[in-house]
């Protein structure tokens, strides 16, 4: 095919040998299927933030380190300088939470660098060498789906061990080849402690999972693993070995309003009935 402006400088500098297809466009990156010697790998192309499509941005990079007050105060002004740092923070977001997950024990594809706004990574393919597909293209049994749903609750605990969260985990960021499910696109990526909105992210993300695999094993909808490991979570109790039951009580269920004004109004009937016992003894 024939080569992505984008990558034809990865070519010249020998970093790439052929761009062989066109894996995907989505709201925040083009990906390819590249050649690099003998390997077959996936060059992500970060799109610019003025082609992105990728709503609230702001609200994911909440709590992200910036280098200095410098670089804060650019990026407040809206000033080039603070644009283009933006989008540095934005790319290399992907390849920091890539890094650490990596590490902490979660599946995810091996990065090899991130330049000018292009990620190399590994291409997650099958036992047949083809790409694998997305978890929302996977039918399986009862059995498969929790042993699957259980893997990635794993996954989500160590990733909110290491203070990550993935923010827009579905069935459309989930891969599966041979050894199971394996976690993709990152950029977005939520710091579980600086964040205002990380709570909401957290359990949109657990929840979402819970609702596909519960379409082959309906029992998992009965799960409460965003409360429960965020609870540990805000405890500072949540470990890599802290062990799940998908059980949670909470004790802050909203209140019944109707038996709260029935309560109310027998109450105050009661008092109605005292006054007018007083009343009538006054006149007796």
């Amino acid at each position: 095919m024939k080569t992505p402006k984008r990558l034809q400088p990865l070519i010249d500098d020998g970093l790439i040998d052929e761009v062989l297809s066109r894996l995907m466009s989505g709201k925040e990156a083009d990906v390819f299927v590249v050649r690099c010697g003998e390997h077959i790998r996936c060059a992500k192309v970060y799109k610019d933030a003025v082609k992105r499509s990728f709503k609230k941005a702001a609200q994911y990079q909440e709590g992200r380190k910036v280098r200095g007050g410098r670089q804060a105060r650019a990026m407040g002004k809206r000033s080039s300088y603070g644009r283009q740092l933006e989008e540095e923070i934005w790319q290399n977001a992907e390849v920091d939470a890539l890094s650490r997950l990596a590490r902490a024990g979660v599946r995810v594809p091996d990065t090899y660098f991130c330049v000018d706004g292009v990620l190399l990574m590994e291409l997650v393919s099958d036992s047949e060498g083809d790409v694998a597909p997305q978890l929302g293209h996977v039918s399986m049994s009862k059995e498969e789906a929790i042993k699957q749903h259980t893997l990635m609750m794993h996954y989500i605990m160590l990733m909110l061990c290491a203070g990550i969260i993935h923010g827009d985990l579905s069935e459309f960021n989930v891969l599966v080849d041979d050894k199971g499910p394996v976690i993709i696109d990152l950029p977005q990526a939520v710091n579980a402690s600086a964040n205002n909105s990380a709570e909401a992210m957290f359990a949109r993300d657990v929840n979402n999972m819970r609702r596909y695999y519960s379409e082959f094993a309906p029992e998992l909808l009965n799960t409460q693993y965003a409360k429960e490991m965020w609870a540990l979570f805000e405890e500072a109790k949540l470990t890599p070995n802290s062990i799940l039951t998908g059980e949670f009580e909470d004790d802050s269920e909203e209140a019944d309003v109707d038996s709260v004004l029935d309560e109310i109004q027998a109450a105050a009937d009661e008092e109605q009935e005292r006054l007018a016992r007083i009343n009538f003894s006054d006149e007796e």
